[in-house]
């Protein structure tokens, strides 16, 4: 099983939201109203997403996160611990637990606006005076929907102990720290933040894409890893340069959290020691099951059906 030896876990530091989904026929443009069906609300935030999708890939997870005093942050915690994570790095603060606002499209495409509350608490000084509570996993996963010196004081202490460092880079800021990339062994991003984060123009083209993974190695990180959706990922590090692809058609319902999903079960699956490649075939596999259900957790799923589901990847290598 995935991070059943000692210390070989996940540490996930990051956001902890609720989730308020409206669904609608089609998203709505700039300016524009659209009537929708039922208001529900899920557990989210990108960090408790990855930090579940980790842990029922198979890994023992640590997730360091800030909720609030309300309502919900109390119903979260309680929420997070009996699903199996660690009581430690959960931390609370008065500021309201962060909110997020999703329209999600009859085909499963979203639109997301974050309310952080809480989750900008997360400061490097509260990691500093809570003695080792970074000091746990063979891998740290971390994205930007908390402080980004945060993230960086994470991956020191990561650097420090030899573990592997993931980010998701989402949402993408305006600037990075100094040599903040450096400390990055794998990037995790979809089409529009490699663009963005390479500076090139958003395209569908397999050169652009190997643009875009070239331009951000070139920046101190040692793979990328591109998702693209229905078509699967671009996998570009020194064990190889190509596509893991799902073999026919994805029945999508809710690609809330997909991407999250990915991340979780590829950090998972590091923990086992498993290669760039193999563990973006077992992310693959795992977000194309995750849209098959609503709402960001609602459809992380286990490791088994990973495992079953890998059986229809294929992988296309490009020279």
């Amino acid at each position: 099983m995935a991070g059943s030896k000692k210390g070989a876990g996940v540490l996930v530091i990051g956001s902890a939201n609720v989730d308020i989904v409206i669904e609608t026929d089609k998203l709505p443009g700039p300016g524009e109203t659209v009537l929708g069906g039922e208001c529900r609300e899920y557990w989210g935030g990108k960090g408790a997403n990855q930090a579940l999708a980790a842990l029922k890939a198979g890994a023992q997870v640590r997730f360091v996160s800030m909720t609030g005093t309300d309502r919900h942050g109390v119903d979260y915690r309680k929420h997070l611990v009996s699903e199996g994570i660690q009581r430690k790095g959960l931390f609370i603060d008065p500021a309201p637990t962060g909110t997020a606002l999703i329209v999600v499209d009859k085909k499963g495409e979203n639109q997301i606006a974050v309310s952080s509350g809480a989750n900008m608490r997360l400061t490097p000084r509260r990691l500093q005076v809570s003695a080792g509570v970074l000091e746990y996993g063979k891998v740290v996963l971390a994205q930007l929907e908390i402080p980004i010196a945060s993230v960086a004081t994470a991956y020191r202490a990561a650097r420090r102990r030899g573990a592997i460092t993931i980010l998701n880079p989402a949402p993408a800021p305006r600037s990075f720290p100094a040599n903040f990339f450096s400390l990055i062994d794998v990037i995790i991003l979809n089409e529009g933040e490699a663009a963005k984060l390479s500076k090139q123009k958003e395209s569908q083209s397999d050169s652009d894409f190997l643009s875009h993974c070239r331009a951000i190695r070139k920046m101190g990180v040692g793979a990328v890893v591109l998702t693209a959706g229905r078509n699967g990922a671009l996998v570009h590090s020194d064990e190889g340069i190509g596509w893991i692809k799902p073999q026919g058609g994805i029945l999508v319902v809710d690609t809330t959290g997909a991407g999250d999903v990915f991340s979780g079960a590829f950090a998972a699956s590091l923990t086992d020691g498993a290669s760039i490649l193999d563990s973006a075939r077992f992310a693959v596999a795992a977000a194309s099951l995750s849209v098959r259900k609503k709402g960001a957790q609602g459809g992380v799923p286990s490791r088994r059906a990973i495992l079953r589901a890998m059986k229809g990847l294929s992988w296309k290598p490009i020279s």
